[in-house]
């Protein structure tokens, strides 16, 4: 416990609440999930810290060097009338840099692969999925982001679907930004952190 602590005390600032209130949740603390009667509405917030240091709630670091232990994650997901907006914030991350990141189908794990692939709203029959056609931002979620000079970073993603029940878990930010080429489209480097998120 002394151990975690020292590493939570890392982070520069807490991840924003502004996040939260932007998506009509209150902002919980540190690996809160928020749901209301409205919109159906989950809201994660996390530090970051190595597999072996981590407890269940925490986000995962693969690479300290992009990610540092401590660094801050918020995603709120706000689903309704058919639709999904998710919303990423970070804070504690390298400043001016580029990530990717992405909606995943499965948890975060001390195996990086553990994530499984992007959701896709029309799943690729081929996988790994690197056809354009499937791979791109309207049929995943990106979440792509650079950070200011603070190192923290906000951004937002809207679809017109909404997840299958139980087949996205977890946001996954990648070492930078997200190829859309054939052969490569929805690659994006490795898998630098994970947060688990029980996407509605």
């Amino acid at each position: 416990m002394a151990r975690r602590r020292a590493w939570a005390a890392l982070t520069a600032a807490p991840v924003t609440a502004a996040l939260l209130a932007t998506a009509g949740a209150a902002g919980p603390g540190p690996g809160a999930t928020a749901q209301d009667d409205g919109p159906d509405v989950v809201a994660r917030e996390a530090y970051f810290l190595p597999p072996e240091d981590a407890e269940p709630g925490d986000g995962l670091t693969y690479d300290t060097a992009l990610v540092p232990a401590g660094a801050g994650i918020a995603v709120v997901e706000v689903a309704r009338h058919g639709g999904t907006t998710v919303r990423l914030g970070l804070t504690g991350l390298p400043p001016d840099r580029t990530y990717g990141a992405h909606v995943h189908t499965a948890p975060c794990g001390p195996d990086p692969e553990a994530a499984g692939p992007h959701y896709q709203n029309r799943p690729d029959p081929v996988q790994p999925s690197v056809d354009p056609e499937y791979a791109n931002p309207e049929n995943e979620v990106w979440l792509d982001f650079t950070t200011d000079r603070r190192g923290s970073a906000h951004v937002t993603a809207r679809q017109d679907w909404r997840f299958r029940a139980g087949a996205a878990r977890s946001v996954v930010v990648h070492e930078h930004a997200t190829m859309t080429h054939p052969g490569a489209a929805g690659t994006a480097g490795a898998r630098v952190a994970c947060l688990s998120v029980p996407f509605a």
